[in-house]
């Protein structure tokens, strides 16, 4: 590749990332609003948190639409399109008189922002070779993760000071500016407007998913992921809610101390190269969950909220550690039909979540929040040595081979 197709690749990839850091923000914003969500419209803890499950759910069924439109029509311009109109949802929801106006808002959000990181994913895995595309997904992760920490903060900010109405206002700033970066950038750059398409044409979208689901490994990644999605974020989602009720922390400082998941994630990012190469990527899936197992065990057991920047960094590490390198899988696992692959993927982890929102707000509700760490501490592990383990014999079989 020259140098000047390289700049125009380097571009379009930190567009995307941008793109993902609002879709990202979006997804988090509501989790430190909940205390101050429930308030407002006098409802309880397990009713609220459909305003996170709702954008959850939308967000994984709509990945059976669009990753087969993007294989069909090219998924950059449909980044930009979904960018642009996840606009709607969000001004809905800073106009919501109540709290199913609200959901349904989210739901509308969750839909479309489902077209931003699995397509952003899918282009990449379509752009760059094997061997460099858990590096370069790490870089593209940055603003990901920058919207995670942007977005519980922002959430707590405005929900402290001037309402959470203005939260989504200022993200429906934000998806404005952003998508139409990303809309101008498809038209322009000659490695997004003439993409490739890279799905057969005449295969239906069923076709194209029940291609994924023939492939052993993809189903494999698809369950493994889903489980990441209901103990990680299912459980995360409640996190500044409880530093606020337990410690008695201001939305904004508990948004805040969330944060420190993303920096978490930016330091595995900053050595994601080193990472891979020490520990390769049955190291990692093993790692990263017991770092999560050893974050959900001291915020279980944590006698003042200063326990909780720990226990957020070495979650954000962990997470990243083992998503970083289900992502990668992902991308390979159907390769005639990458953009149906990595939707479906994006589907299960999101469908996961939904769940383990409900899960955690009945569990909250009925036990406290100890029950809740405890039981995600003690699952995610056996996830990861389940997955460490199939990844080892799969590179042993390549080997042989």
């Amino acid at each position: 590749m020259s140098a000047y197709l390289s700049r125009q690749h380097g571009r379009a990839i930190a567009l995307l990332s941008v793109a993902a850091l609002a879709s990202s923000a979006s997804a988090r914003l509501c989790d430190p609003m909940l205390p101050d969500l429930i308030r407002s419209f006098s409802a309880s803890p397990a009713e609220t948190a459909h305003v996170v499950s709702g954008f959850s759910v939308a967000y994984g069924l709509m990945q059976a639409f669009f990753g087969p439109l993007g294989d069909r029509i090219g998924k950059y311009r449909l980044i930009a399109l979904t960018t642009l109109a996840c606009i709607l949802g969000t001004l809905g929801a800073a106009l919501a008189v109540s709290l199913d106006w609200l959901i349904l808002s989210r739901v509308l959000t969750g839909a479309t922002a489902a077209g931003i990181i699995p397509l952003s994913m899918a282009w990449i895995g379509d752009t760059v070779p094997y061997e460099k595309r858990q590096a370069t997904l790490a870089r593209f992760l940055g603003g990901q993760i920058m919207g995670v920490i942007g977005g519980q903060f922002i959430g707590g900010l405005f929900a402290d000071t001037l309402g959470w109405r203005w939260a989504f206002g200022f993200l429906c700033l934000i998806y404005l500016v952003v998508g139409s970066l990303v809309f101008l950038e498809s038209w322009r750059n000659p490695l997004t407007y003439h993409q490739k398409v890279t799905s057969g044409k005449g295969n239906g979208v069923f076709a194209q998913a029940t291609s994924v689901f023939r492939v052993p490994w993809a189903r494999t990644i698809l369950a493994i992921v889903f489980l990441e999605g209901v103990f990680v974020f299912g459980t995360l989602a409640f996190v500044p809610s409880y530093l606020h009720e337990h410690f008695g922390l201001t939305l904004t400082m508990a948004g805040a101390v969330m944060g420190l998941f993303g920096l978490g994630g930016l330091s595995y990012i900053l050595f994601a190269k080193s990472f891979v190469r020490r520990f390769g990527e049955s190291g990692l899936a093993l790692f990263g969950a017991l770092l999560i197992a050893s974050a959900w065990g001291l915020l279980a057991i944590a006698p003042a909220w200063n326990w909780a920047l720990l226990s957020s960094y070495f979650l954000g590490l962990g997470f990243y550690m083992l998503h970083n390198t289900l992502q990668t899988n992902a991308t390979q696992m159907a390769p005639q039909v990458r953009g149906t692959a990595v939707s479906l993927f994006a589907s299960a982890f999101f469908l996961g979540q939904s769940l383990g929102v409900v899960l955690a707000a009945l569990l909250l509700e009925k036990l406290g929040a100890f029950p809740l760490f405890v039981v995600a501490g003690l699952c995610i592990p056996v996830i990861g040595v389940v997955f460490s383990r199939l990844l080892l014999l799969r590179h042993q079989s390549r080997a042989e081979a």
